[in-house]
């Protein structure tokens, strides 16, 4: 085991407090957005069936999926992040030792942490913007700096996530404890 990793050791059932709390909040995370998606997809049923009885569909049903995929797609990143579930080309590291596979992933997965937290900045940055120029959606008036909220969550939130993964979670060849 690294040494990172006795800095936080397991509990029963073999994760670290650390793990157990990120776990919690990425599922959190993946279940509101989850909820967003559900929910949406109801109001556009109904939406679909009273235009279809003859009645007025429920205004701005299409900007309200508009911003529910980008709230989801905010909101789901900390849970891909903590699964791995990021797309791996691993055809030309096949042939390697483990050990070494396992350093070449413990870089990339700190890649990504750092990339998250550039993203997250970048974002807060440009929610500032948008949020004092008060853009607004076309029907619902809904201010569009609201769309930035759950993205700045699930980045930081990721990031945390990788930066865990890289340090703290990684033993020399089997990659996350508690996997």
């Amino acid at each position: 085991m690294s040494t990172w990793s006795s800095l936080w050791p397991a509990q029963q059932g073999g994760q670290s407090p650390l793990h157990a709390w990120l776990l919690r909040l990425a599922t959190l995370s993946g279940a509101l957005g989850g909820a967003v998606i559900l929910t949406v997809a109801l109001i556009v049923t109904v939406s679909v069936v009273m235009r279809n009885v003859g009645l007025r569909g429920i205004t701005g049903d299409f900007e309200l999926v508009q911003m529910s995929c980008v709230y989801a797609a905010g909101l789901f990143l900390p849970l891909c992040q903590l699964n791995k579930g990021h797309v791996m080309v691993d055809l030309f590291t096949n042939w390697l030792p483990e050990k070494v596979v396992a350093r070449i992933d413990q870089f990339w997965t700190f890649a990504f942490a750092l990339a998250w937290a550039c993203l997250f900045f970048f974002m807060f940055r440009g929610m500032e913007d948008i949020r004092a120029y008060d853009d607004r959606s076309m029907l619902l008036k809904i201010p569009m700096w609201w769309a930035f909220v759950p993205a700045i969550a699930g980045t930081g939130l990721s990031s945390l996530i990788a930066l865990a993964q890289t340090f703290f979670w990684r033993d020399e060849i089997t990659g996350p404890i508690g996997h």
